[in-house]
């Protein structure tokens, strides 16, 4: 571990993510994406924008044959990496360093996933350090790019999964229908009970269907108490196989 990170356990210590103290560090997209998504024994499946590796991490309680995390940051992909390697998933899971729009792969994913930017270039105000901005801002790469990579590597009877502000729900709708997928389900996430969605998880798939609108995800009631489901959430609950 070096100076500038902190260790930090999840799932009641069952996963260890180092951290950078002042650089990118996760919040609470990620246990959010990584129960949303589900898998099954086989599946290969393809993160696009991997940051420290944390998704792919709560992921390794859940079953499935090998994850590929892409990271366009040398430093995050080098700390995804030793992350792994901390946990014992090597055989599991493997980290590319390089741009997801140009990765080539001679295989398809039964699931590509994504936790992408989310706040467009010239909006907003950039952070203080160039790897968080690469990782919130649309500064390599916006909704379309992601949607674009998703169509090409993933297989046809596949399954991909993203978290979204819910500010930029038609933007997400959008991409998705330009690159010839359809929105398989909608999930939204309230901060509170009695608030708007902030948040919204989607799976998509190439097949048309009606979009199956799944129960809101609450994370506090009125008190501001953690919910009884976004705890389980947070302490790894894992969702069923796929349908």
């Amino acid at each position: 571990m070096n100076e500038d990170e902190t260790p930090d356990t999840f799932y009641q210590g069952r996963v260890l993510v180092l951290q950078k103290k002042k650089g990118y560090r996760f919040a609470l997209d990620a246990p959010l994406l990584a129960d949303f998504i589900q898998v099954r024994p086989a599946d290969e499946l393809l993160e696009l924008g991997t940051g420290s590796g944390i998704i792919p991490l709560l992921l390794s309680l859940k079953p499935f044959a090998h994850i590929t995390a892409i990271e366009i940051q040398d430093a995050l992909a080098d700390l995804a990496r030793r992350n792994v390697s901390a946990n014992r998933l090597d055989e599991r899971i493997t980290v590319v360093h390089g741009d997801f729009r140009k990765y080539r792969s001679l295989k398809k994913f039964d699931v590509v996933f994504s936790n992408p930017p989310y706040i467009p270039q010239k909006t907003g105000f950039l952070s203080v350090t160039a790897e968080k901005s690469v990782a919130k801002h649309e500064l390599k790469c916006d909704i379309l790019g992601v949607m674009r990579a998703t169509a090409r590597l993933l297989k046809k009877d596949g399954r991909a999964y993203f978290i979204y502000p819910a500010r930029r729900e038609e933007d997400l709708r959008k991409a998705v229908e330009k690159n010839g997928l359809h929105l398989h389900a909608l999930r939204y996430v309230h901060p509170r009970k009695g608030t708007a969605a902030n948040l919204f998880l989607a799976e998509c798939r190439f097949s048309a269907r009606e979009t199956r609108l799944l129960p809101p995800l609450v994370l506090s009631d009125d008190r501001g108490e953690t919910t009884a489901e976004a705890r389980q959430v947070f302490e790894g609950k894992t969702r069923g196989p796929a349908d």
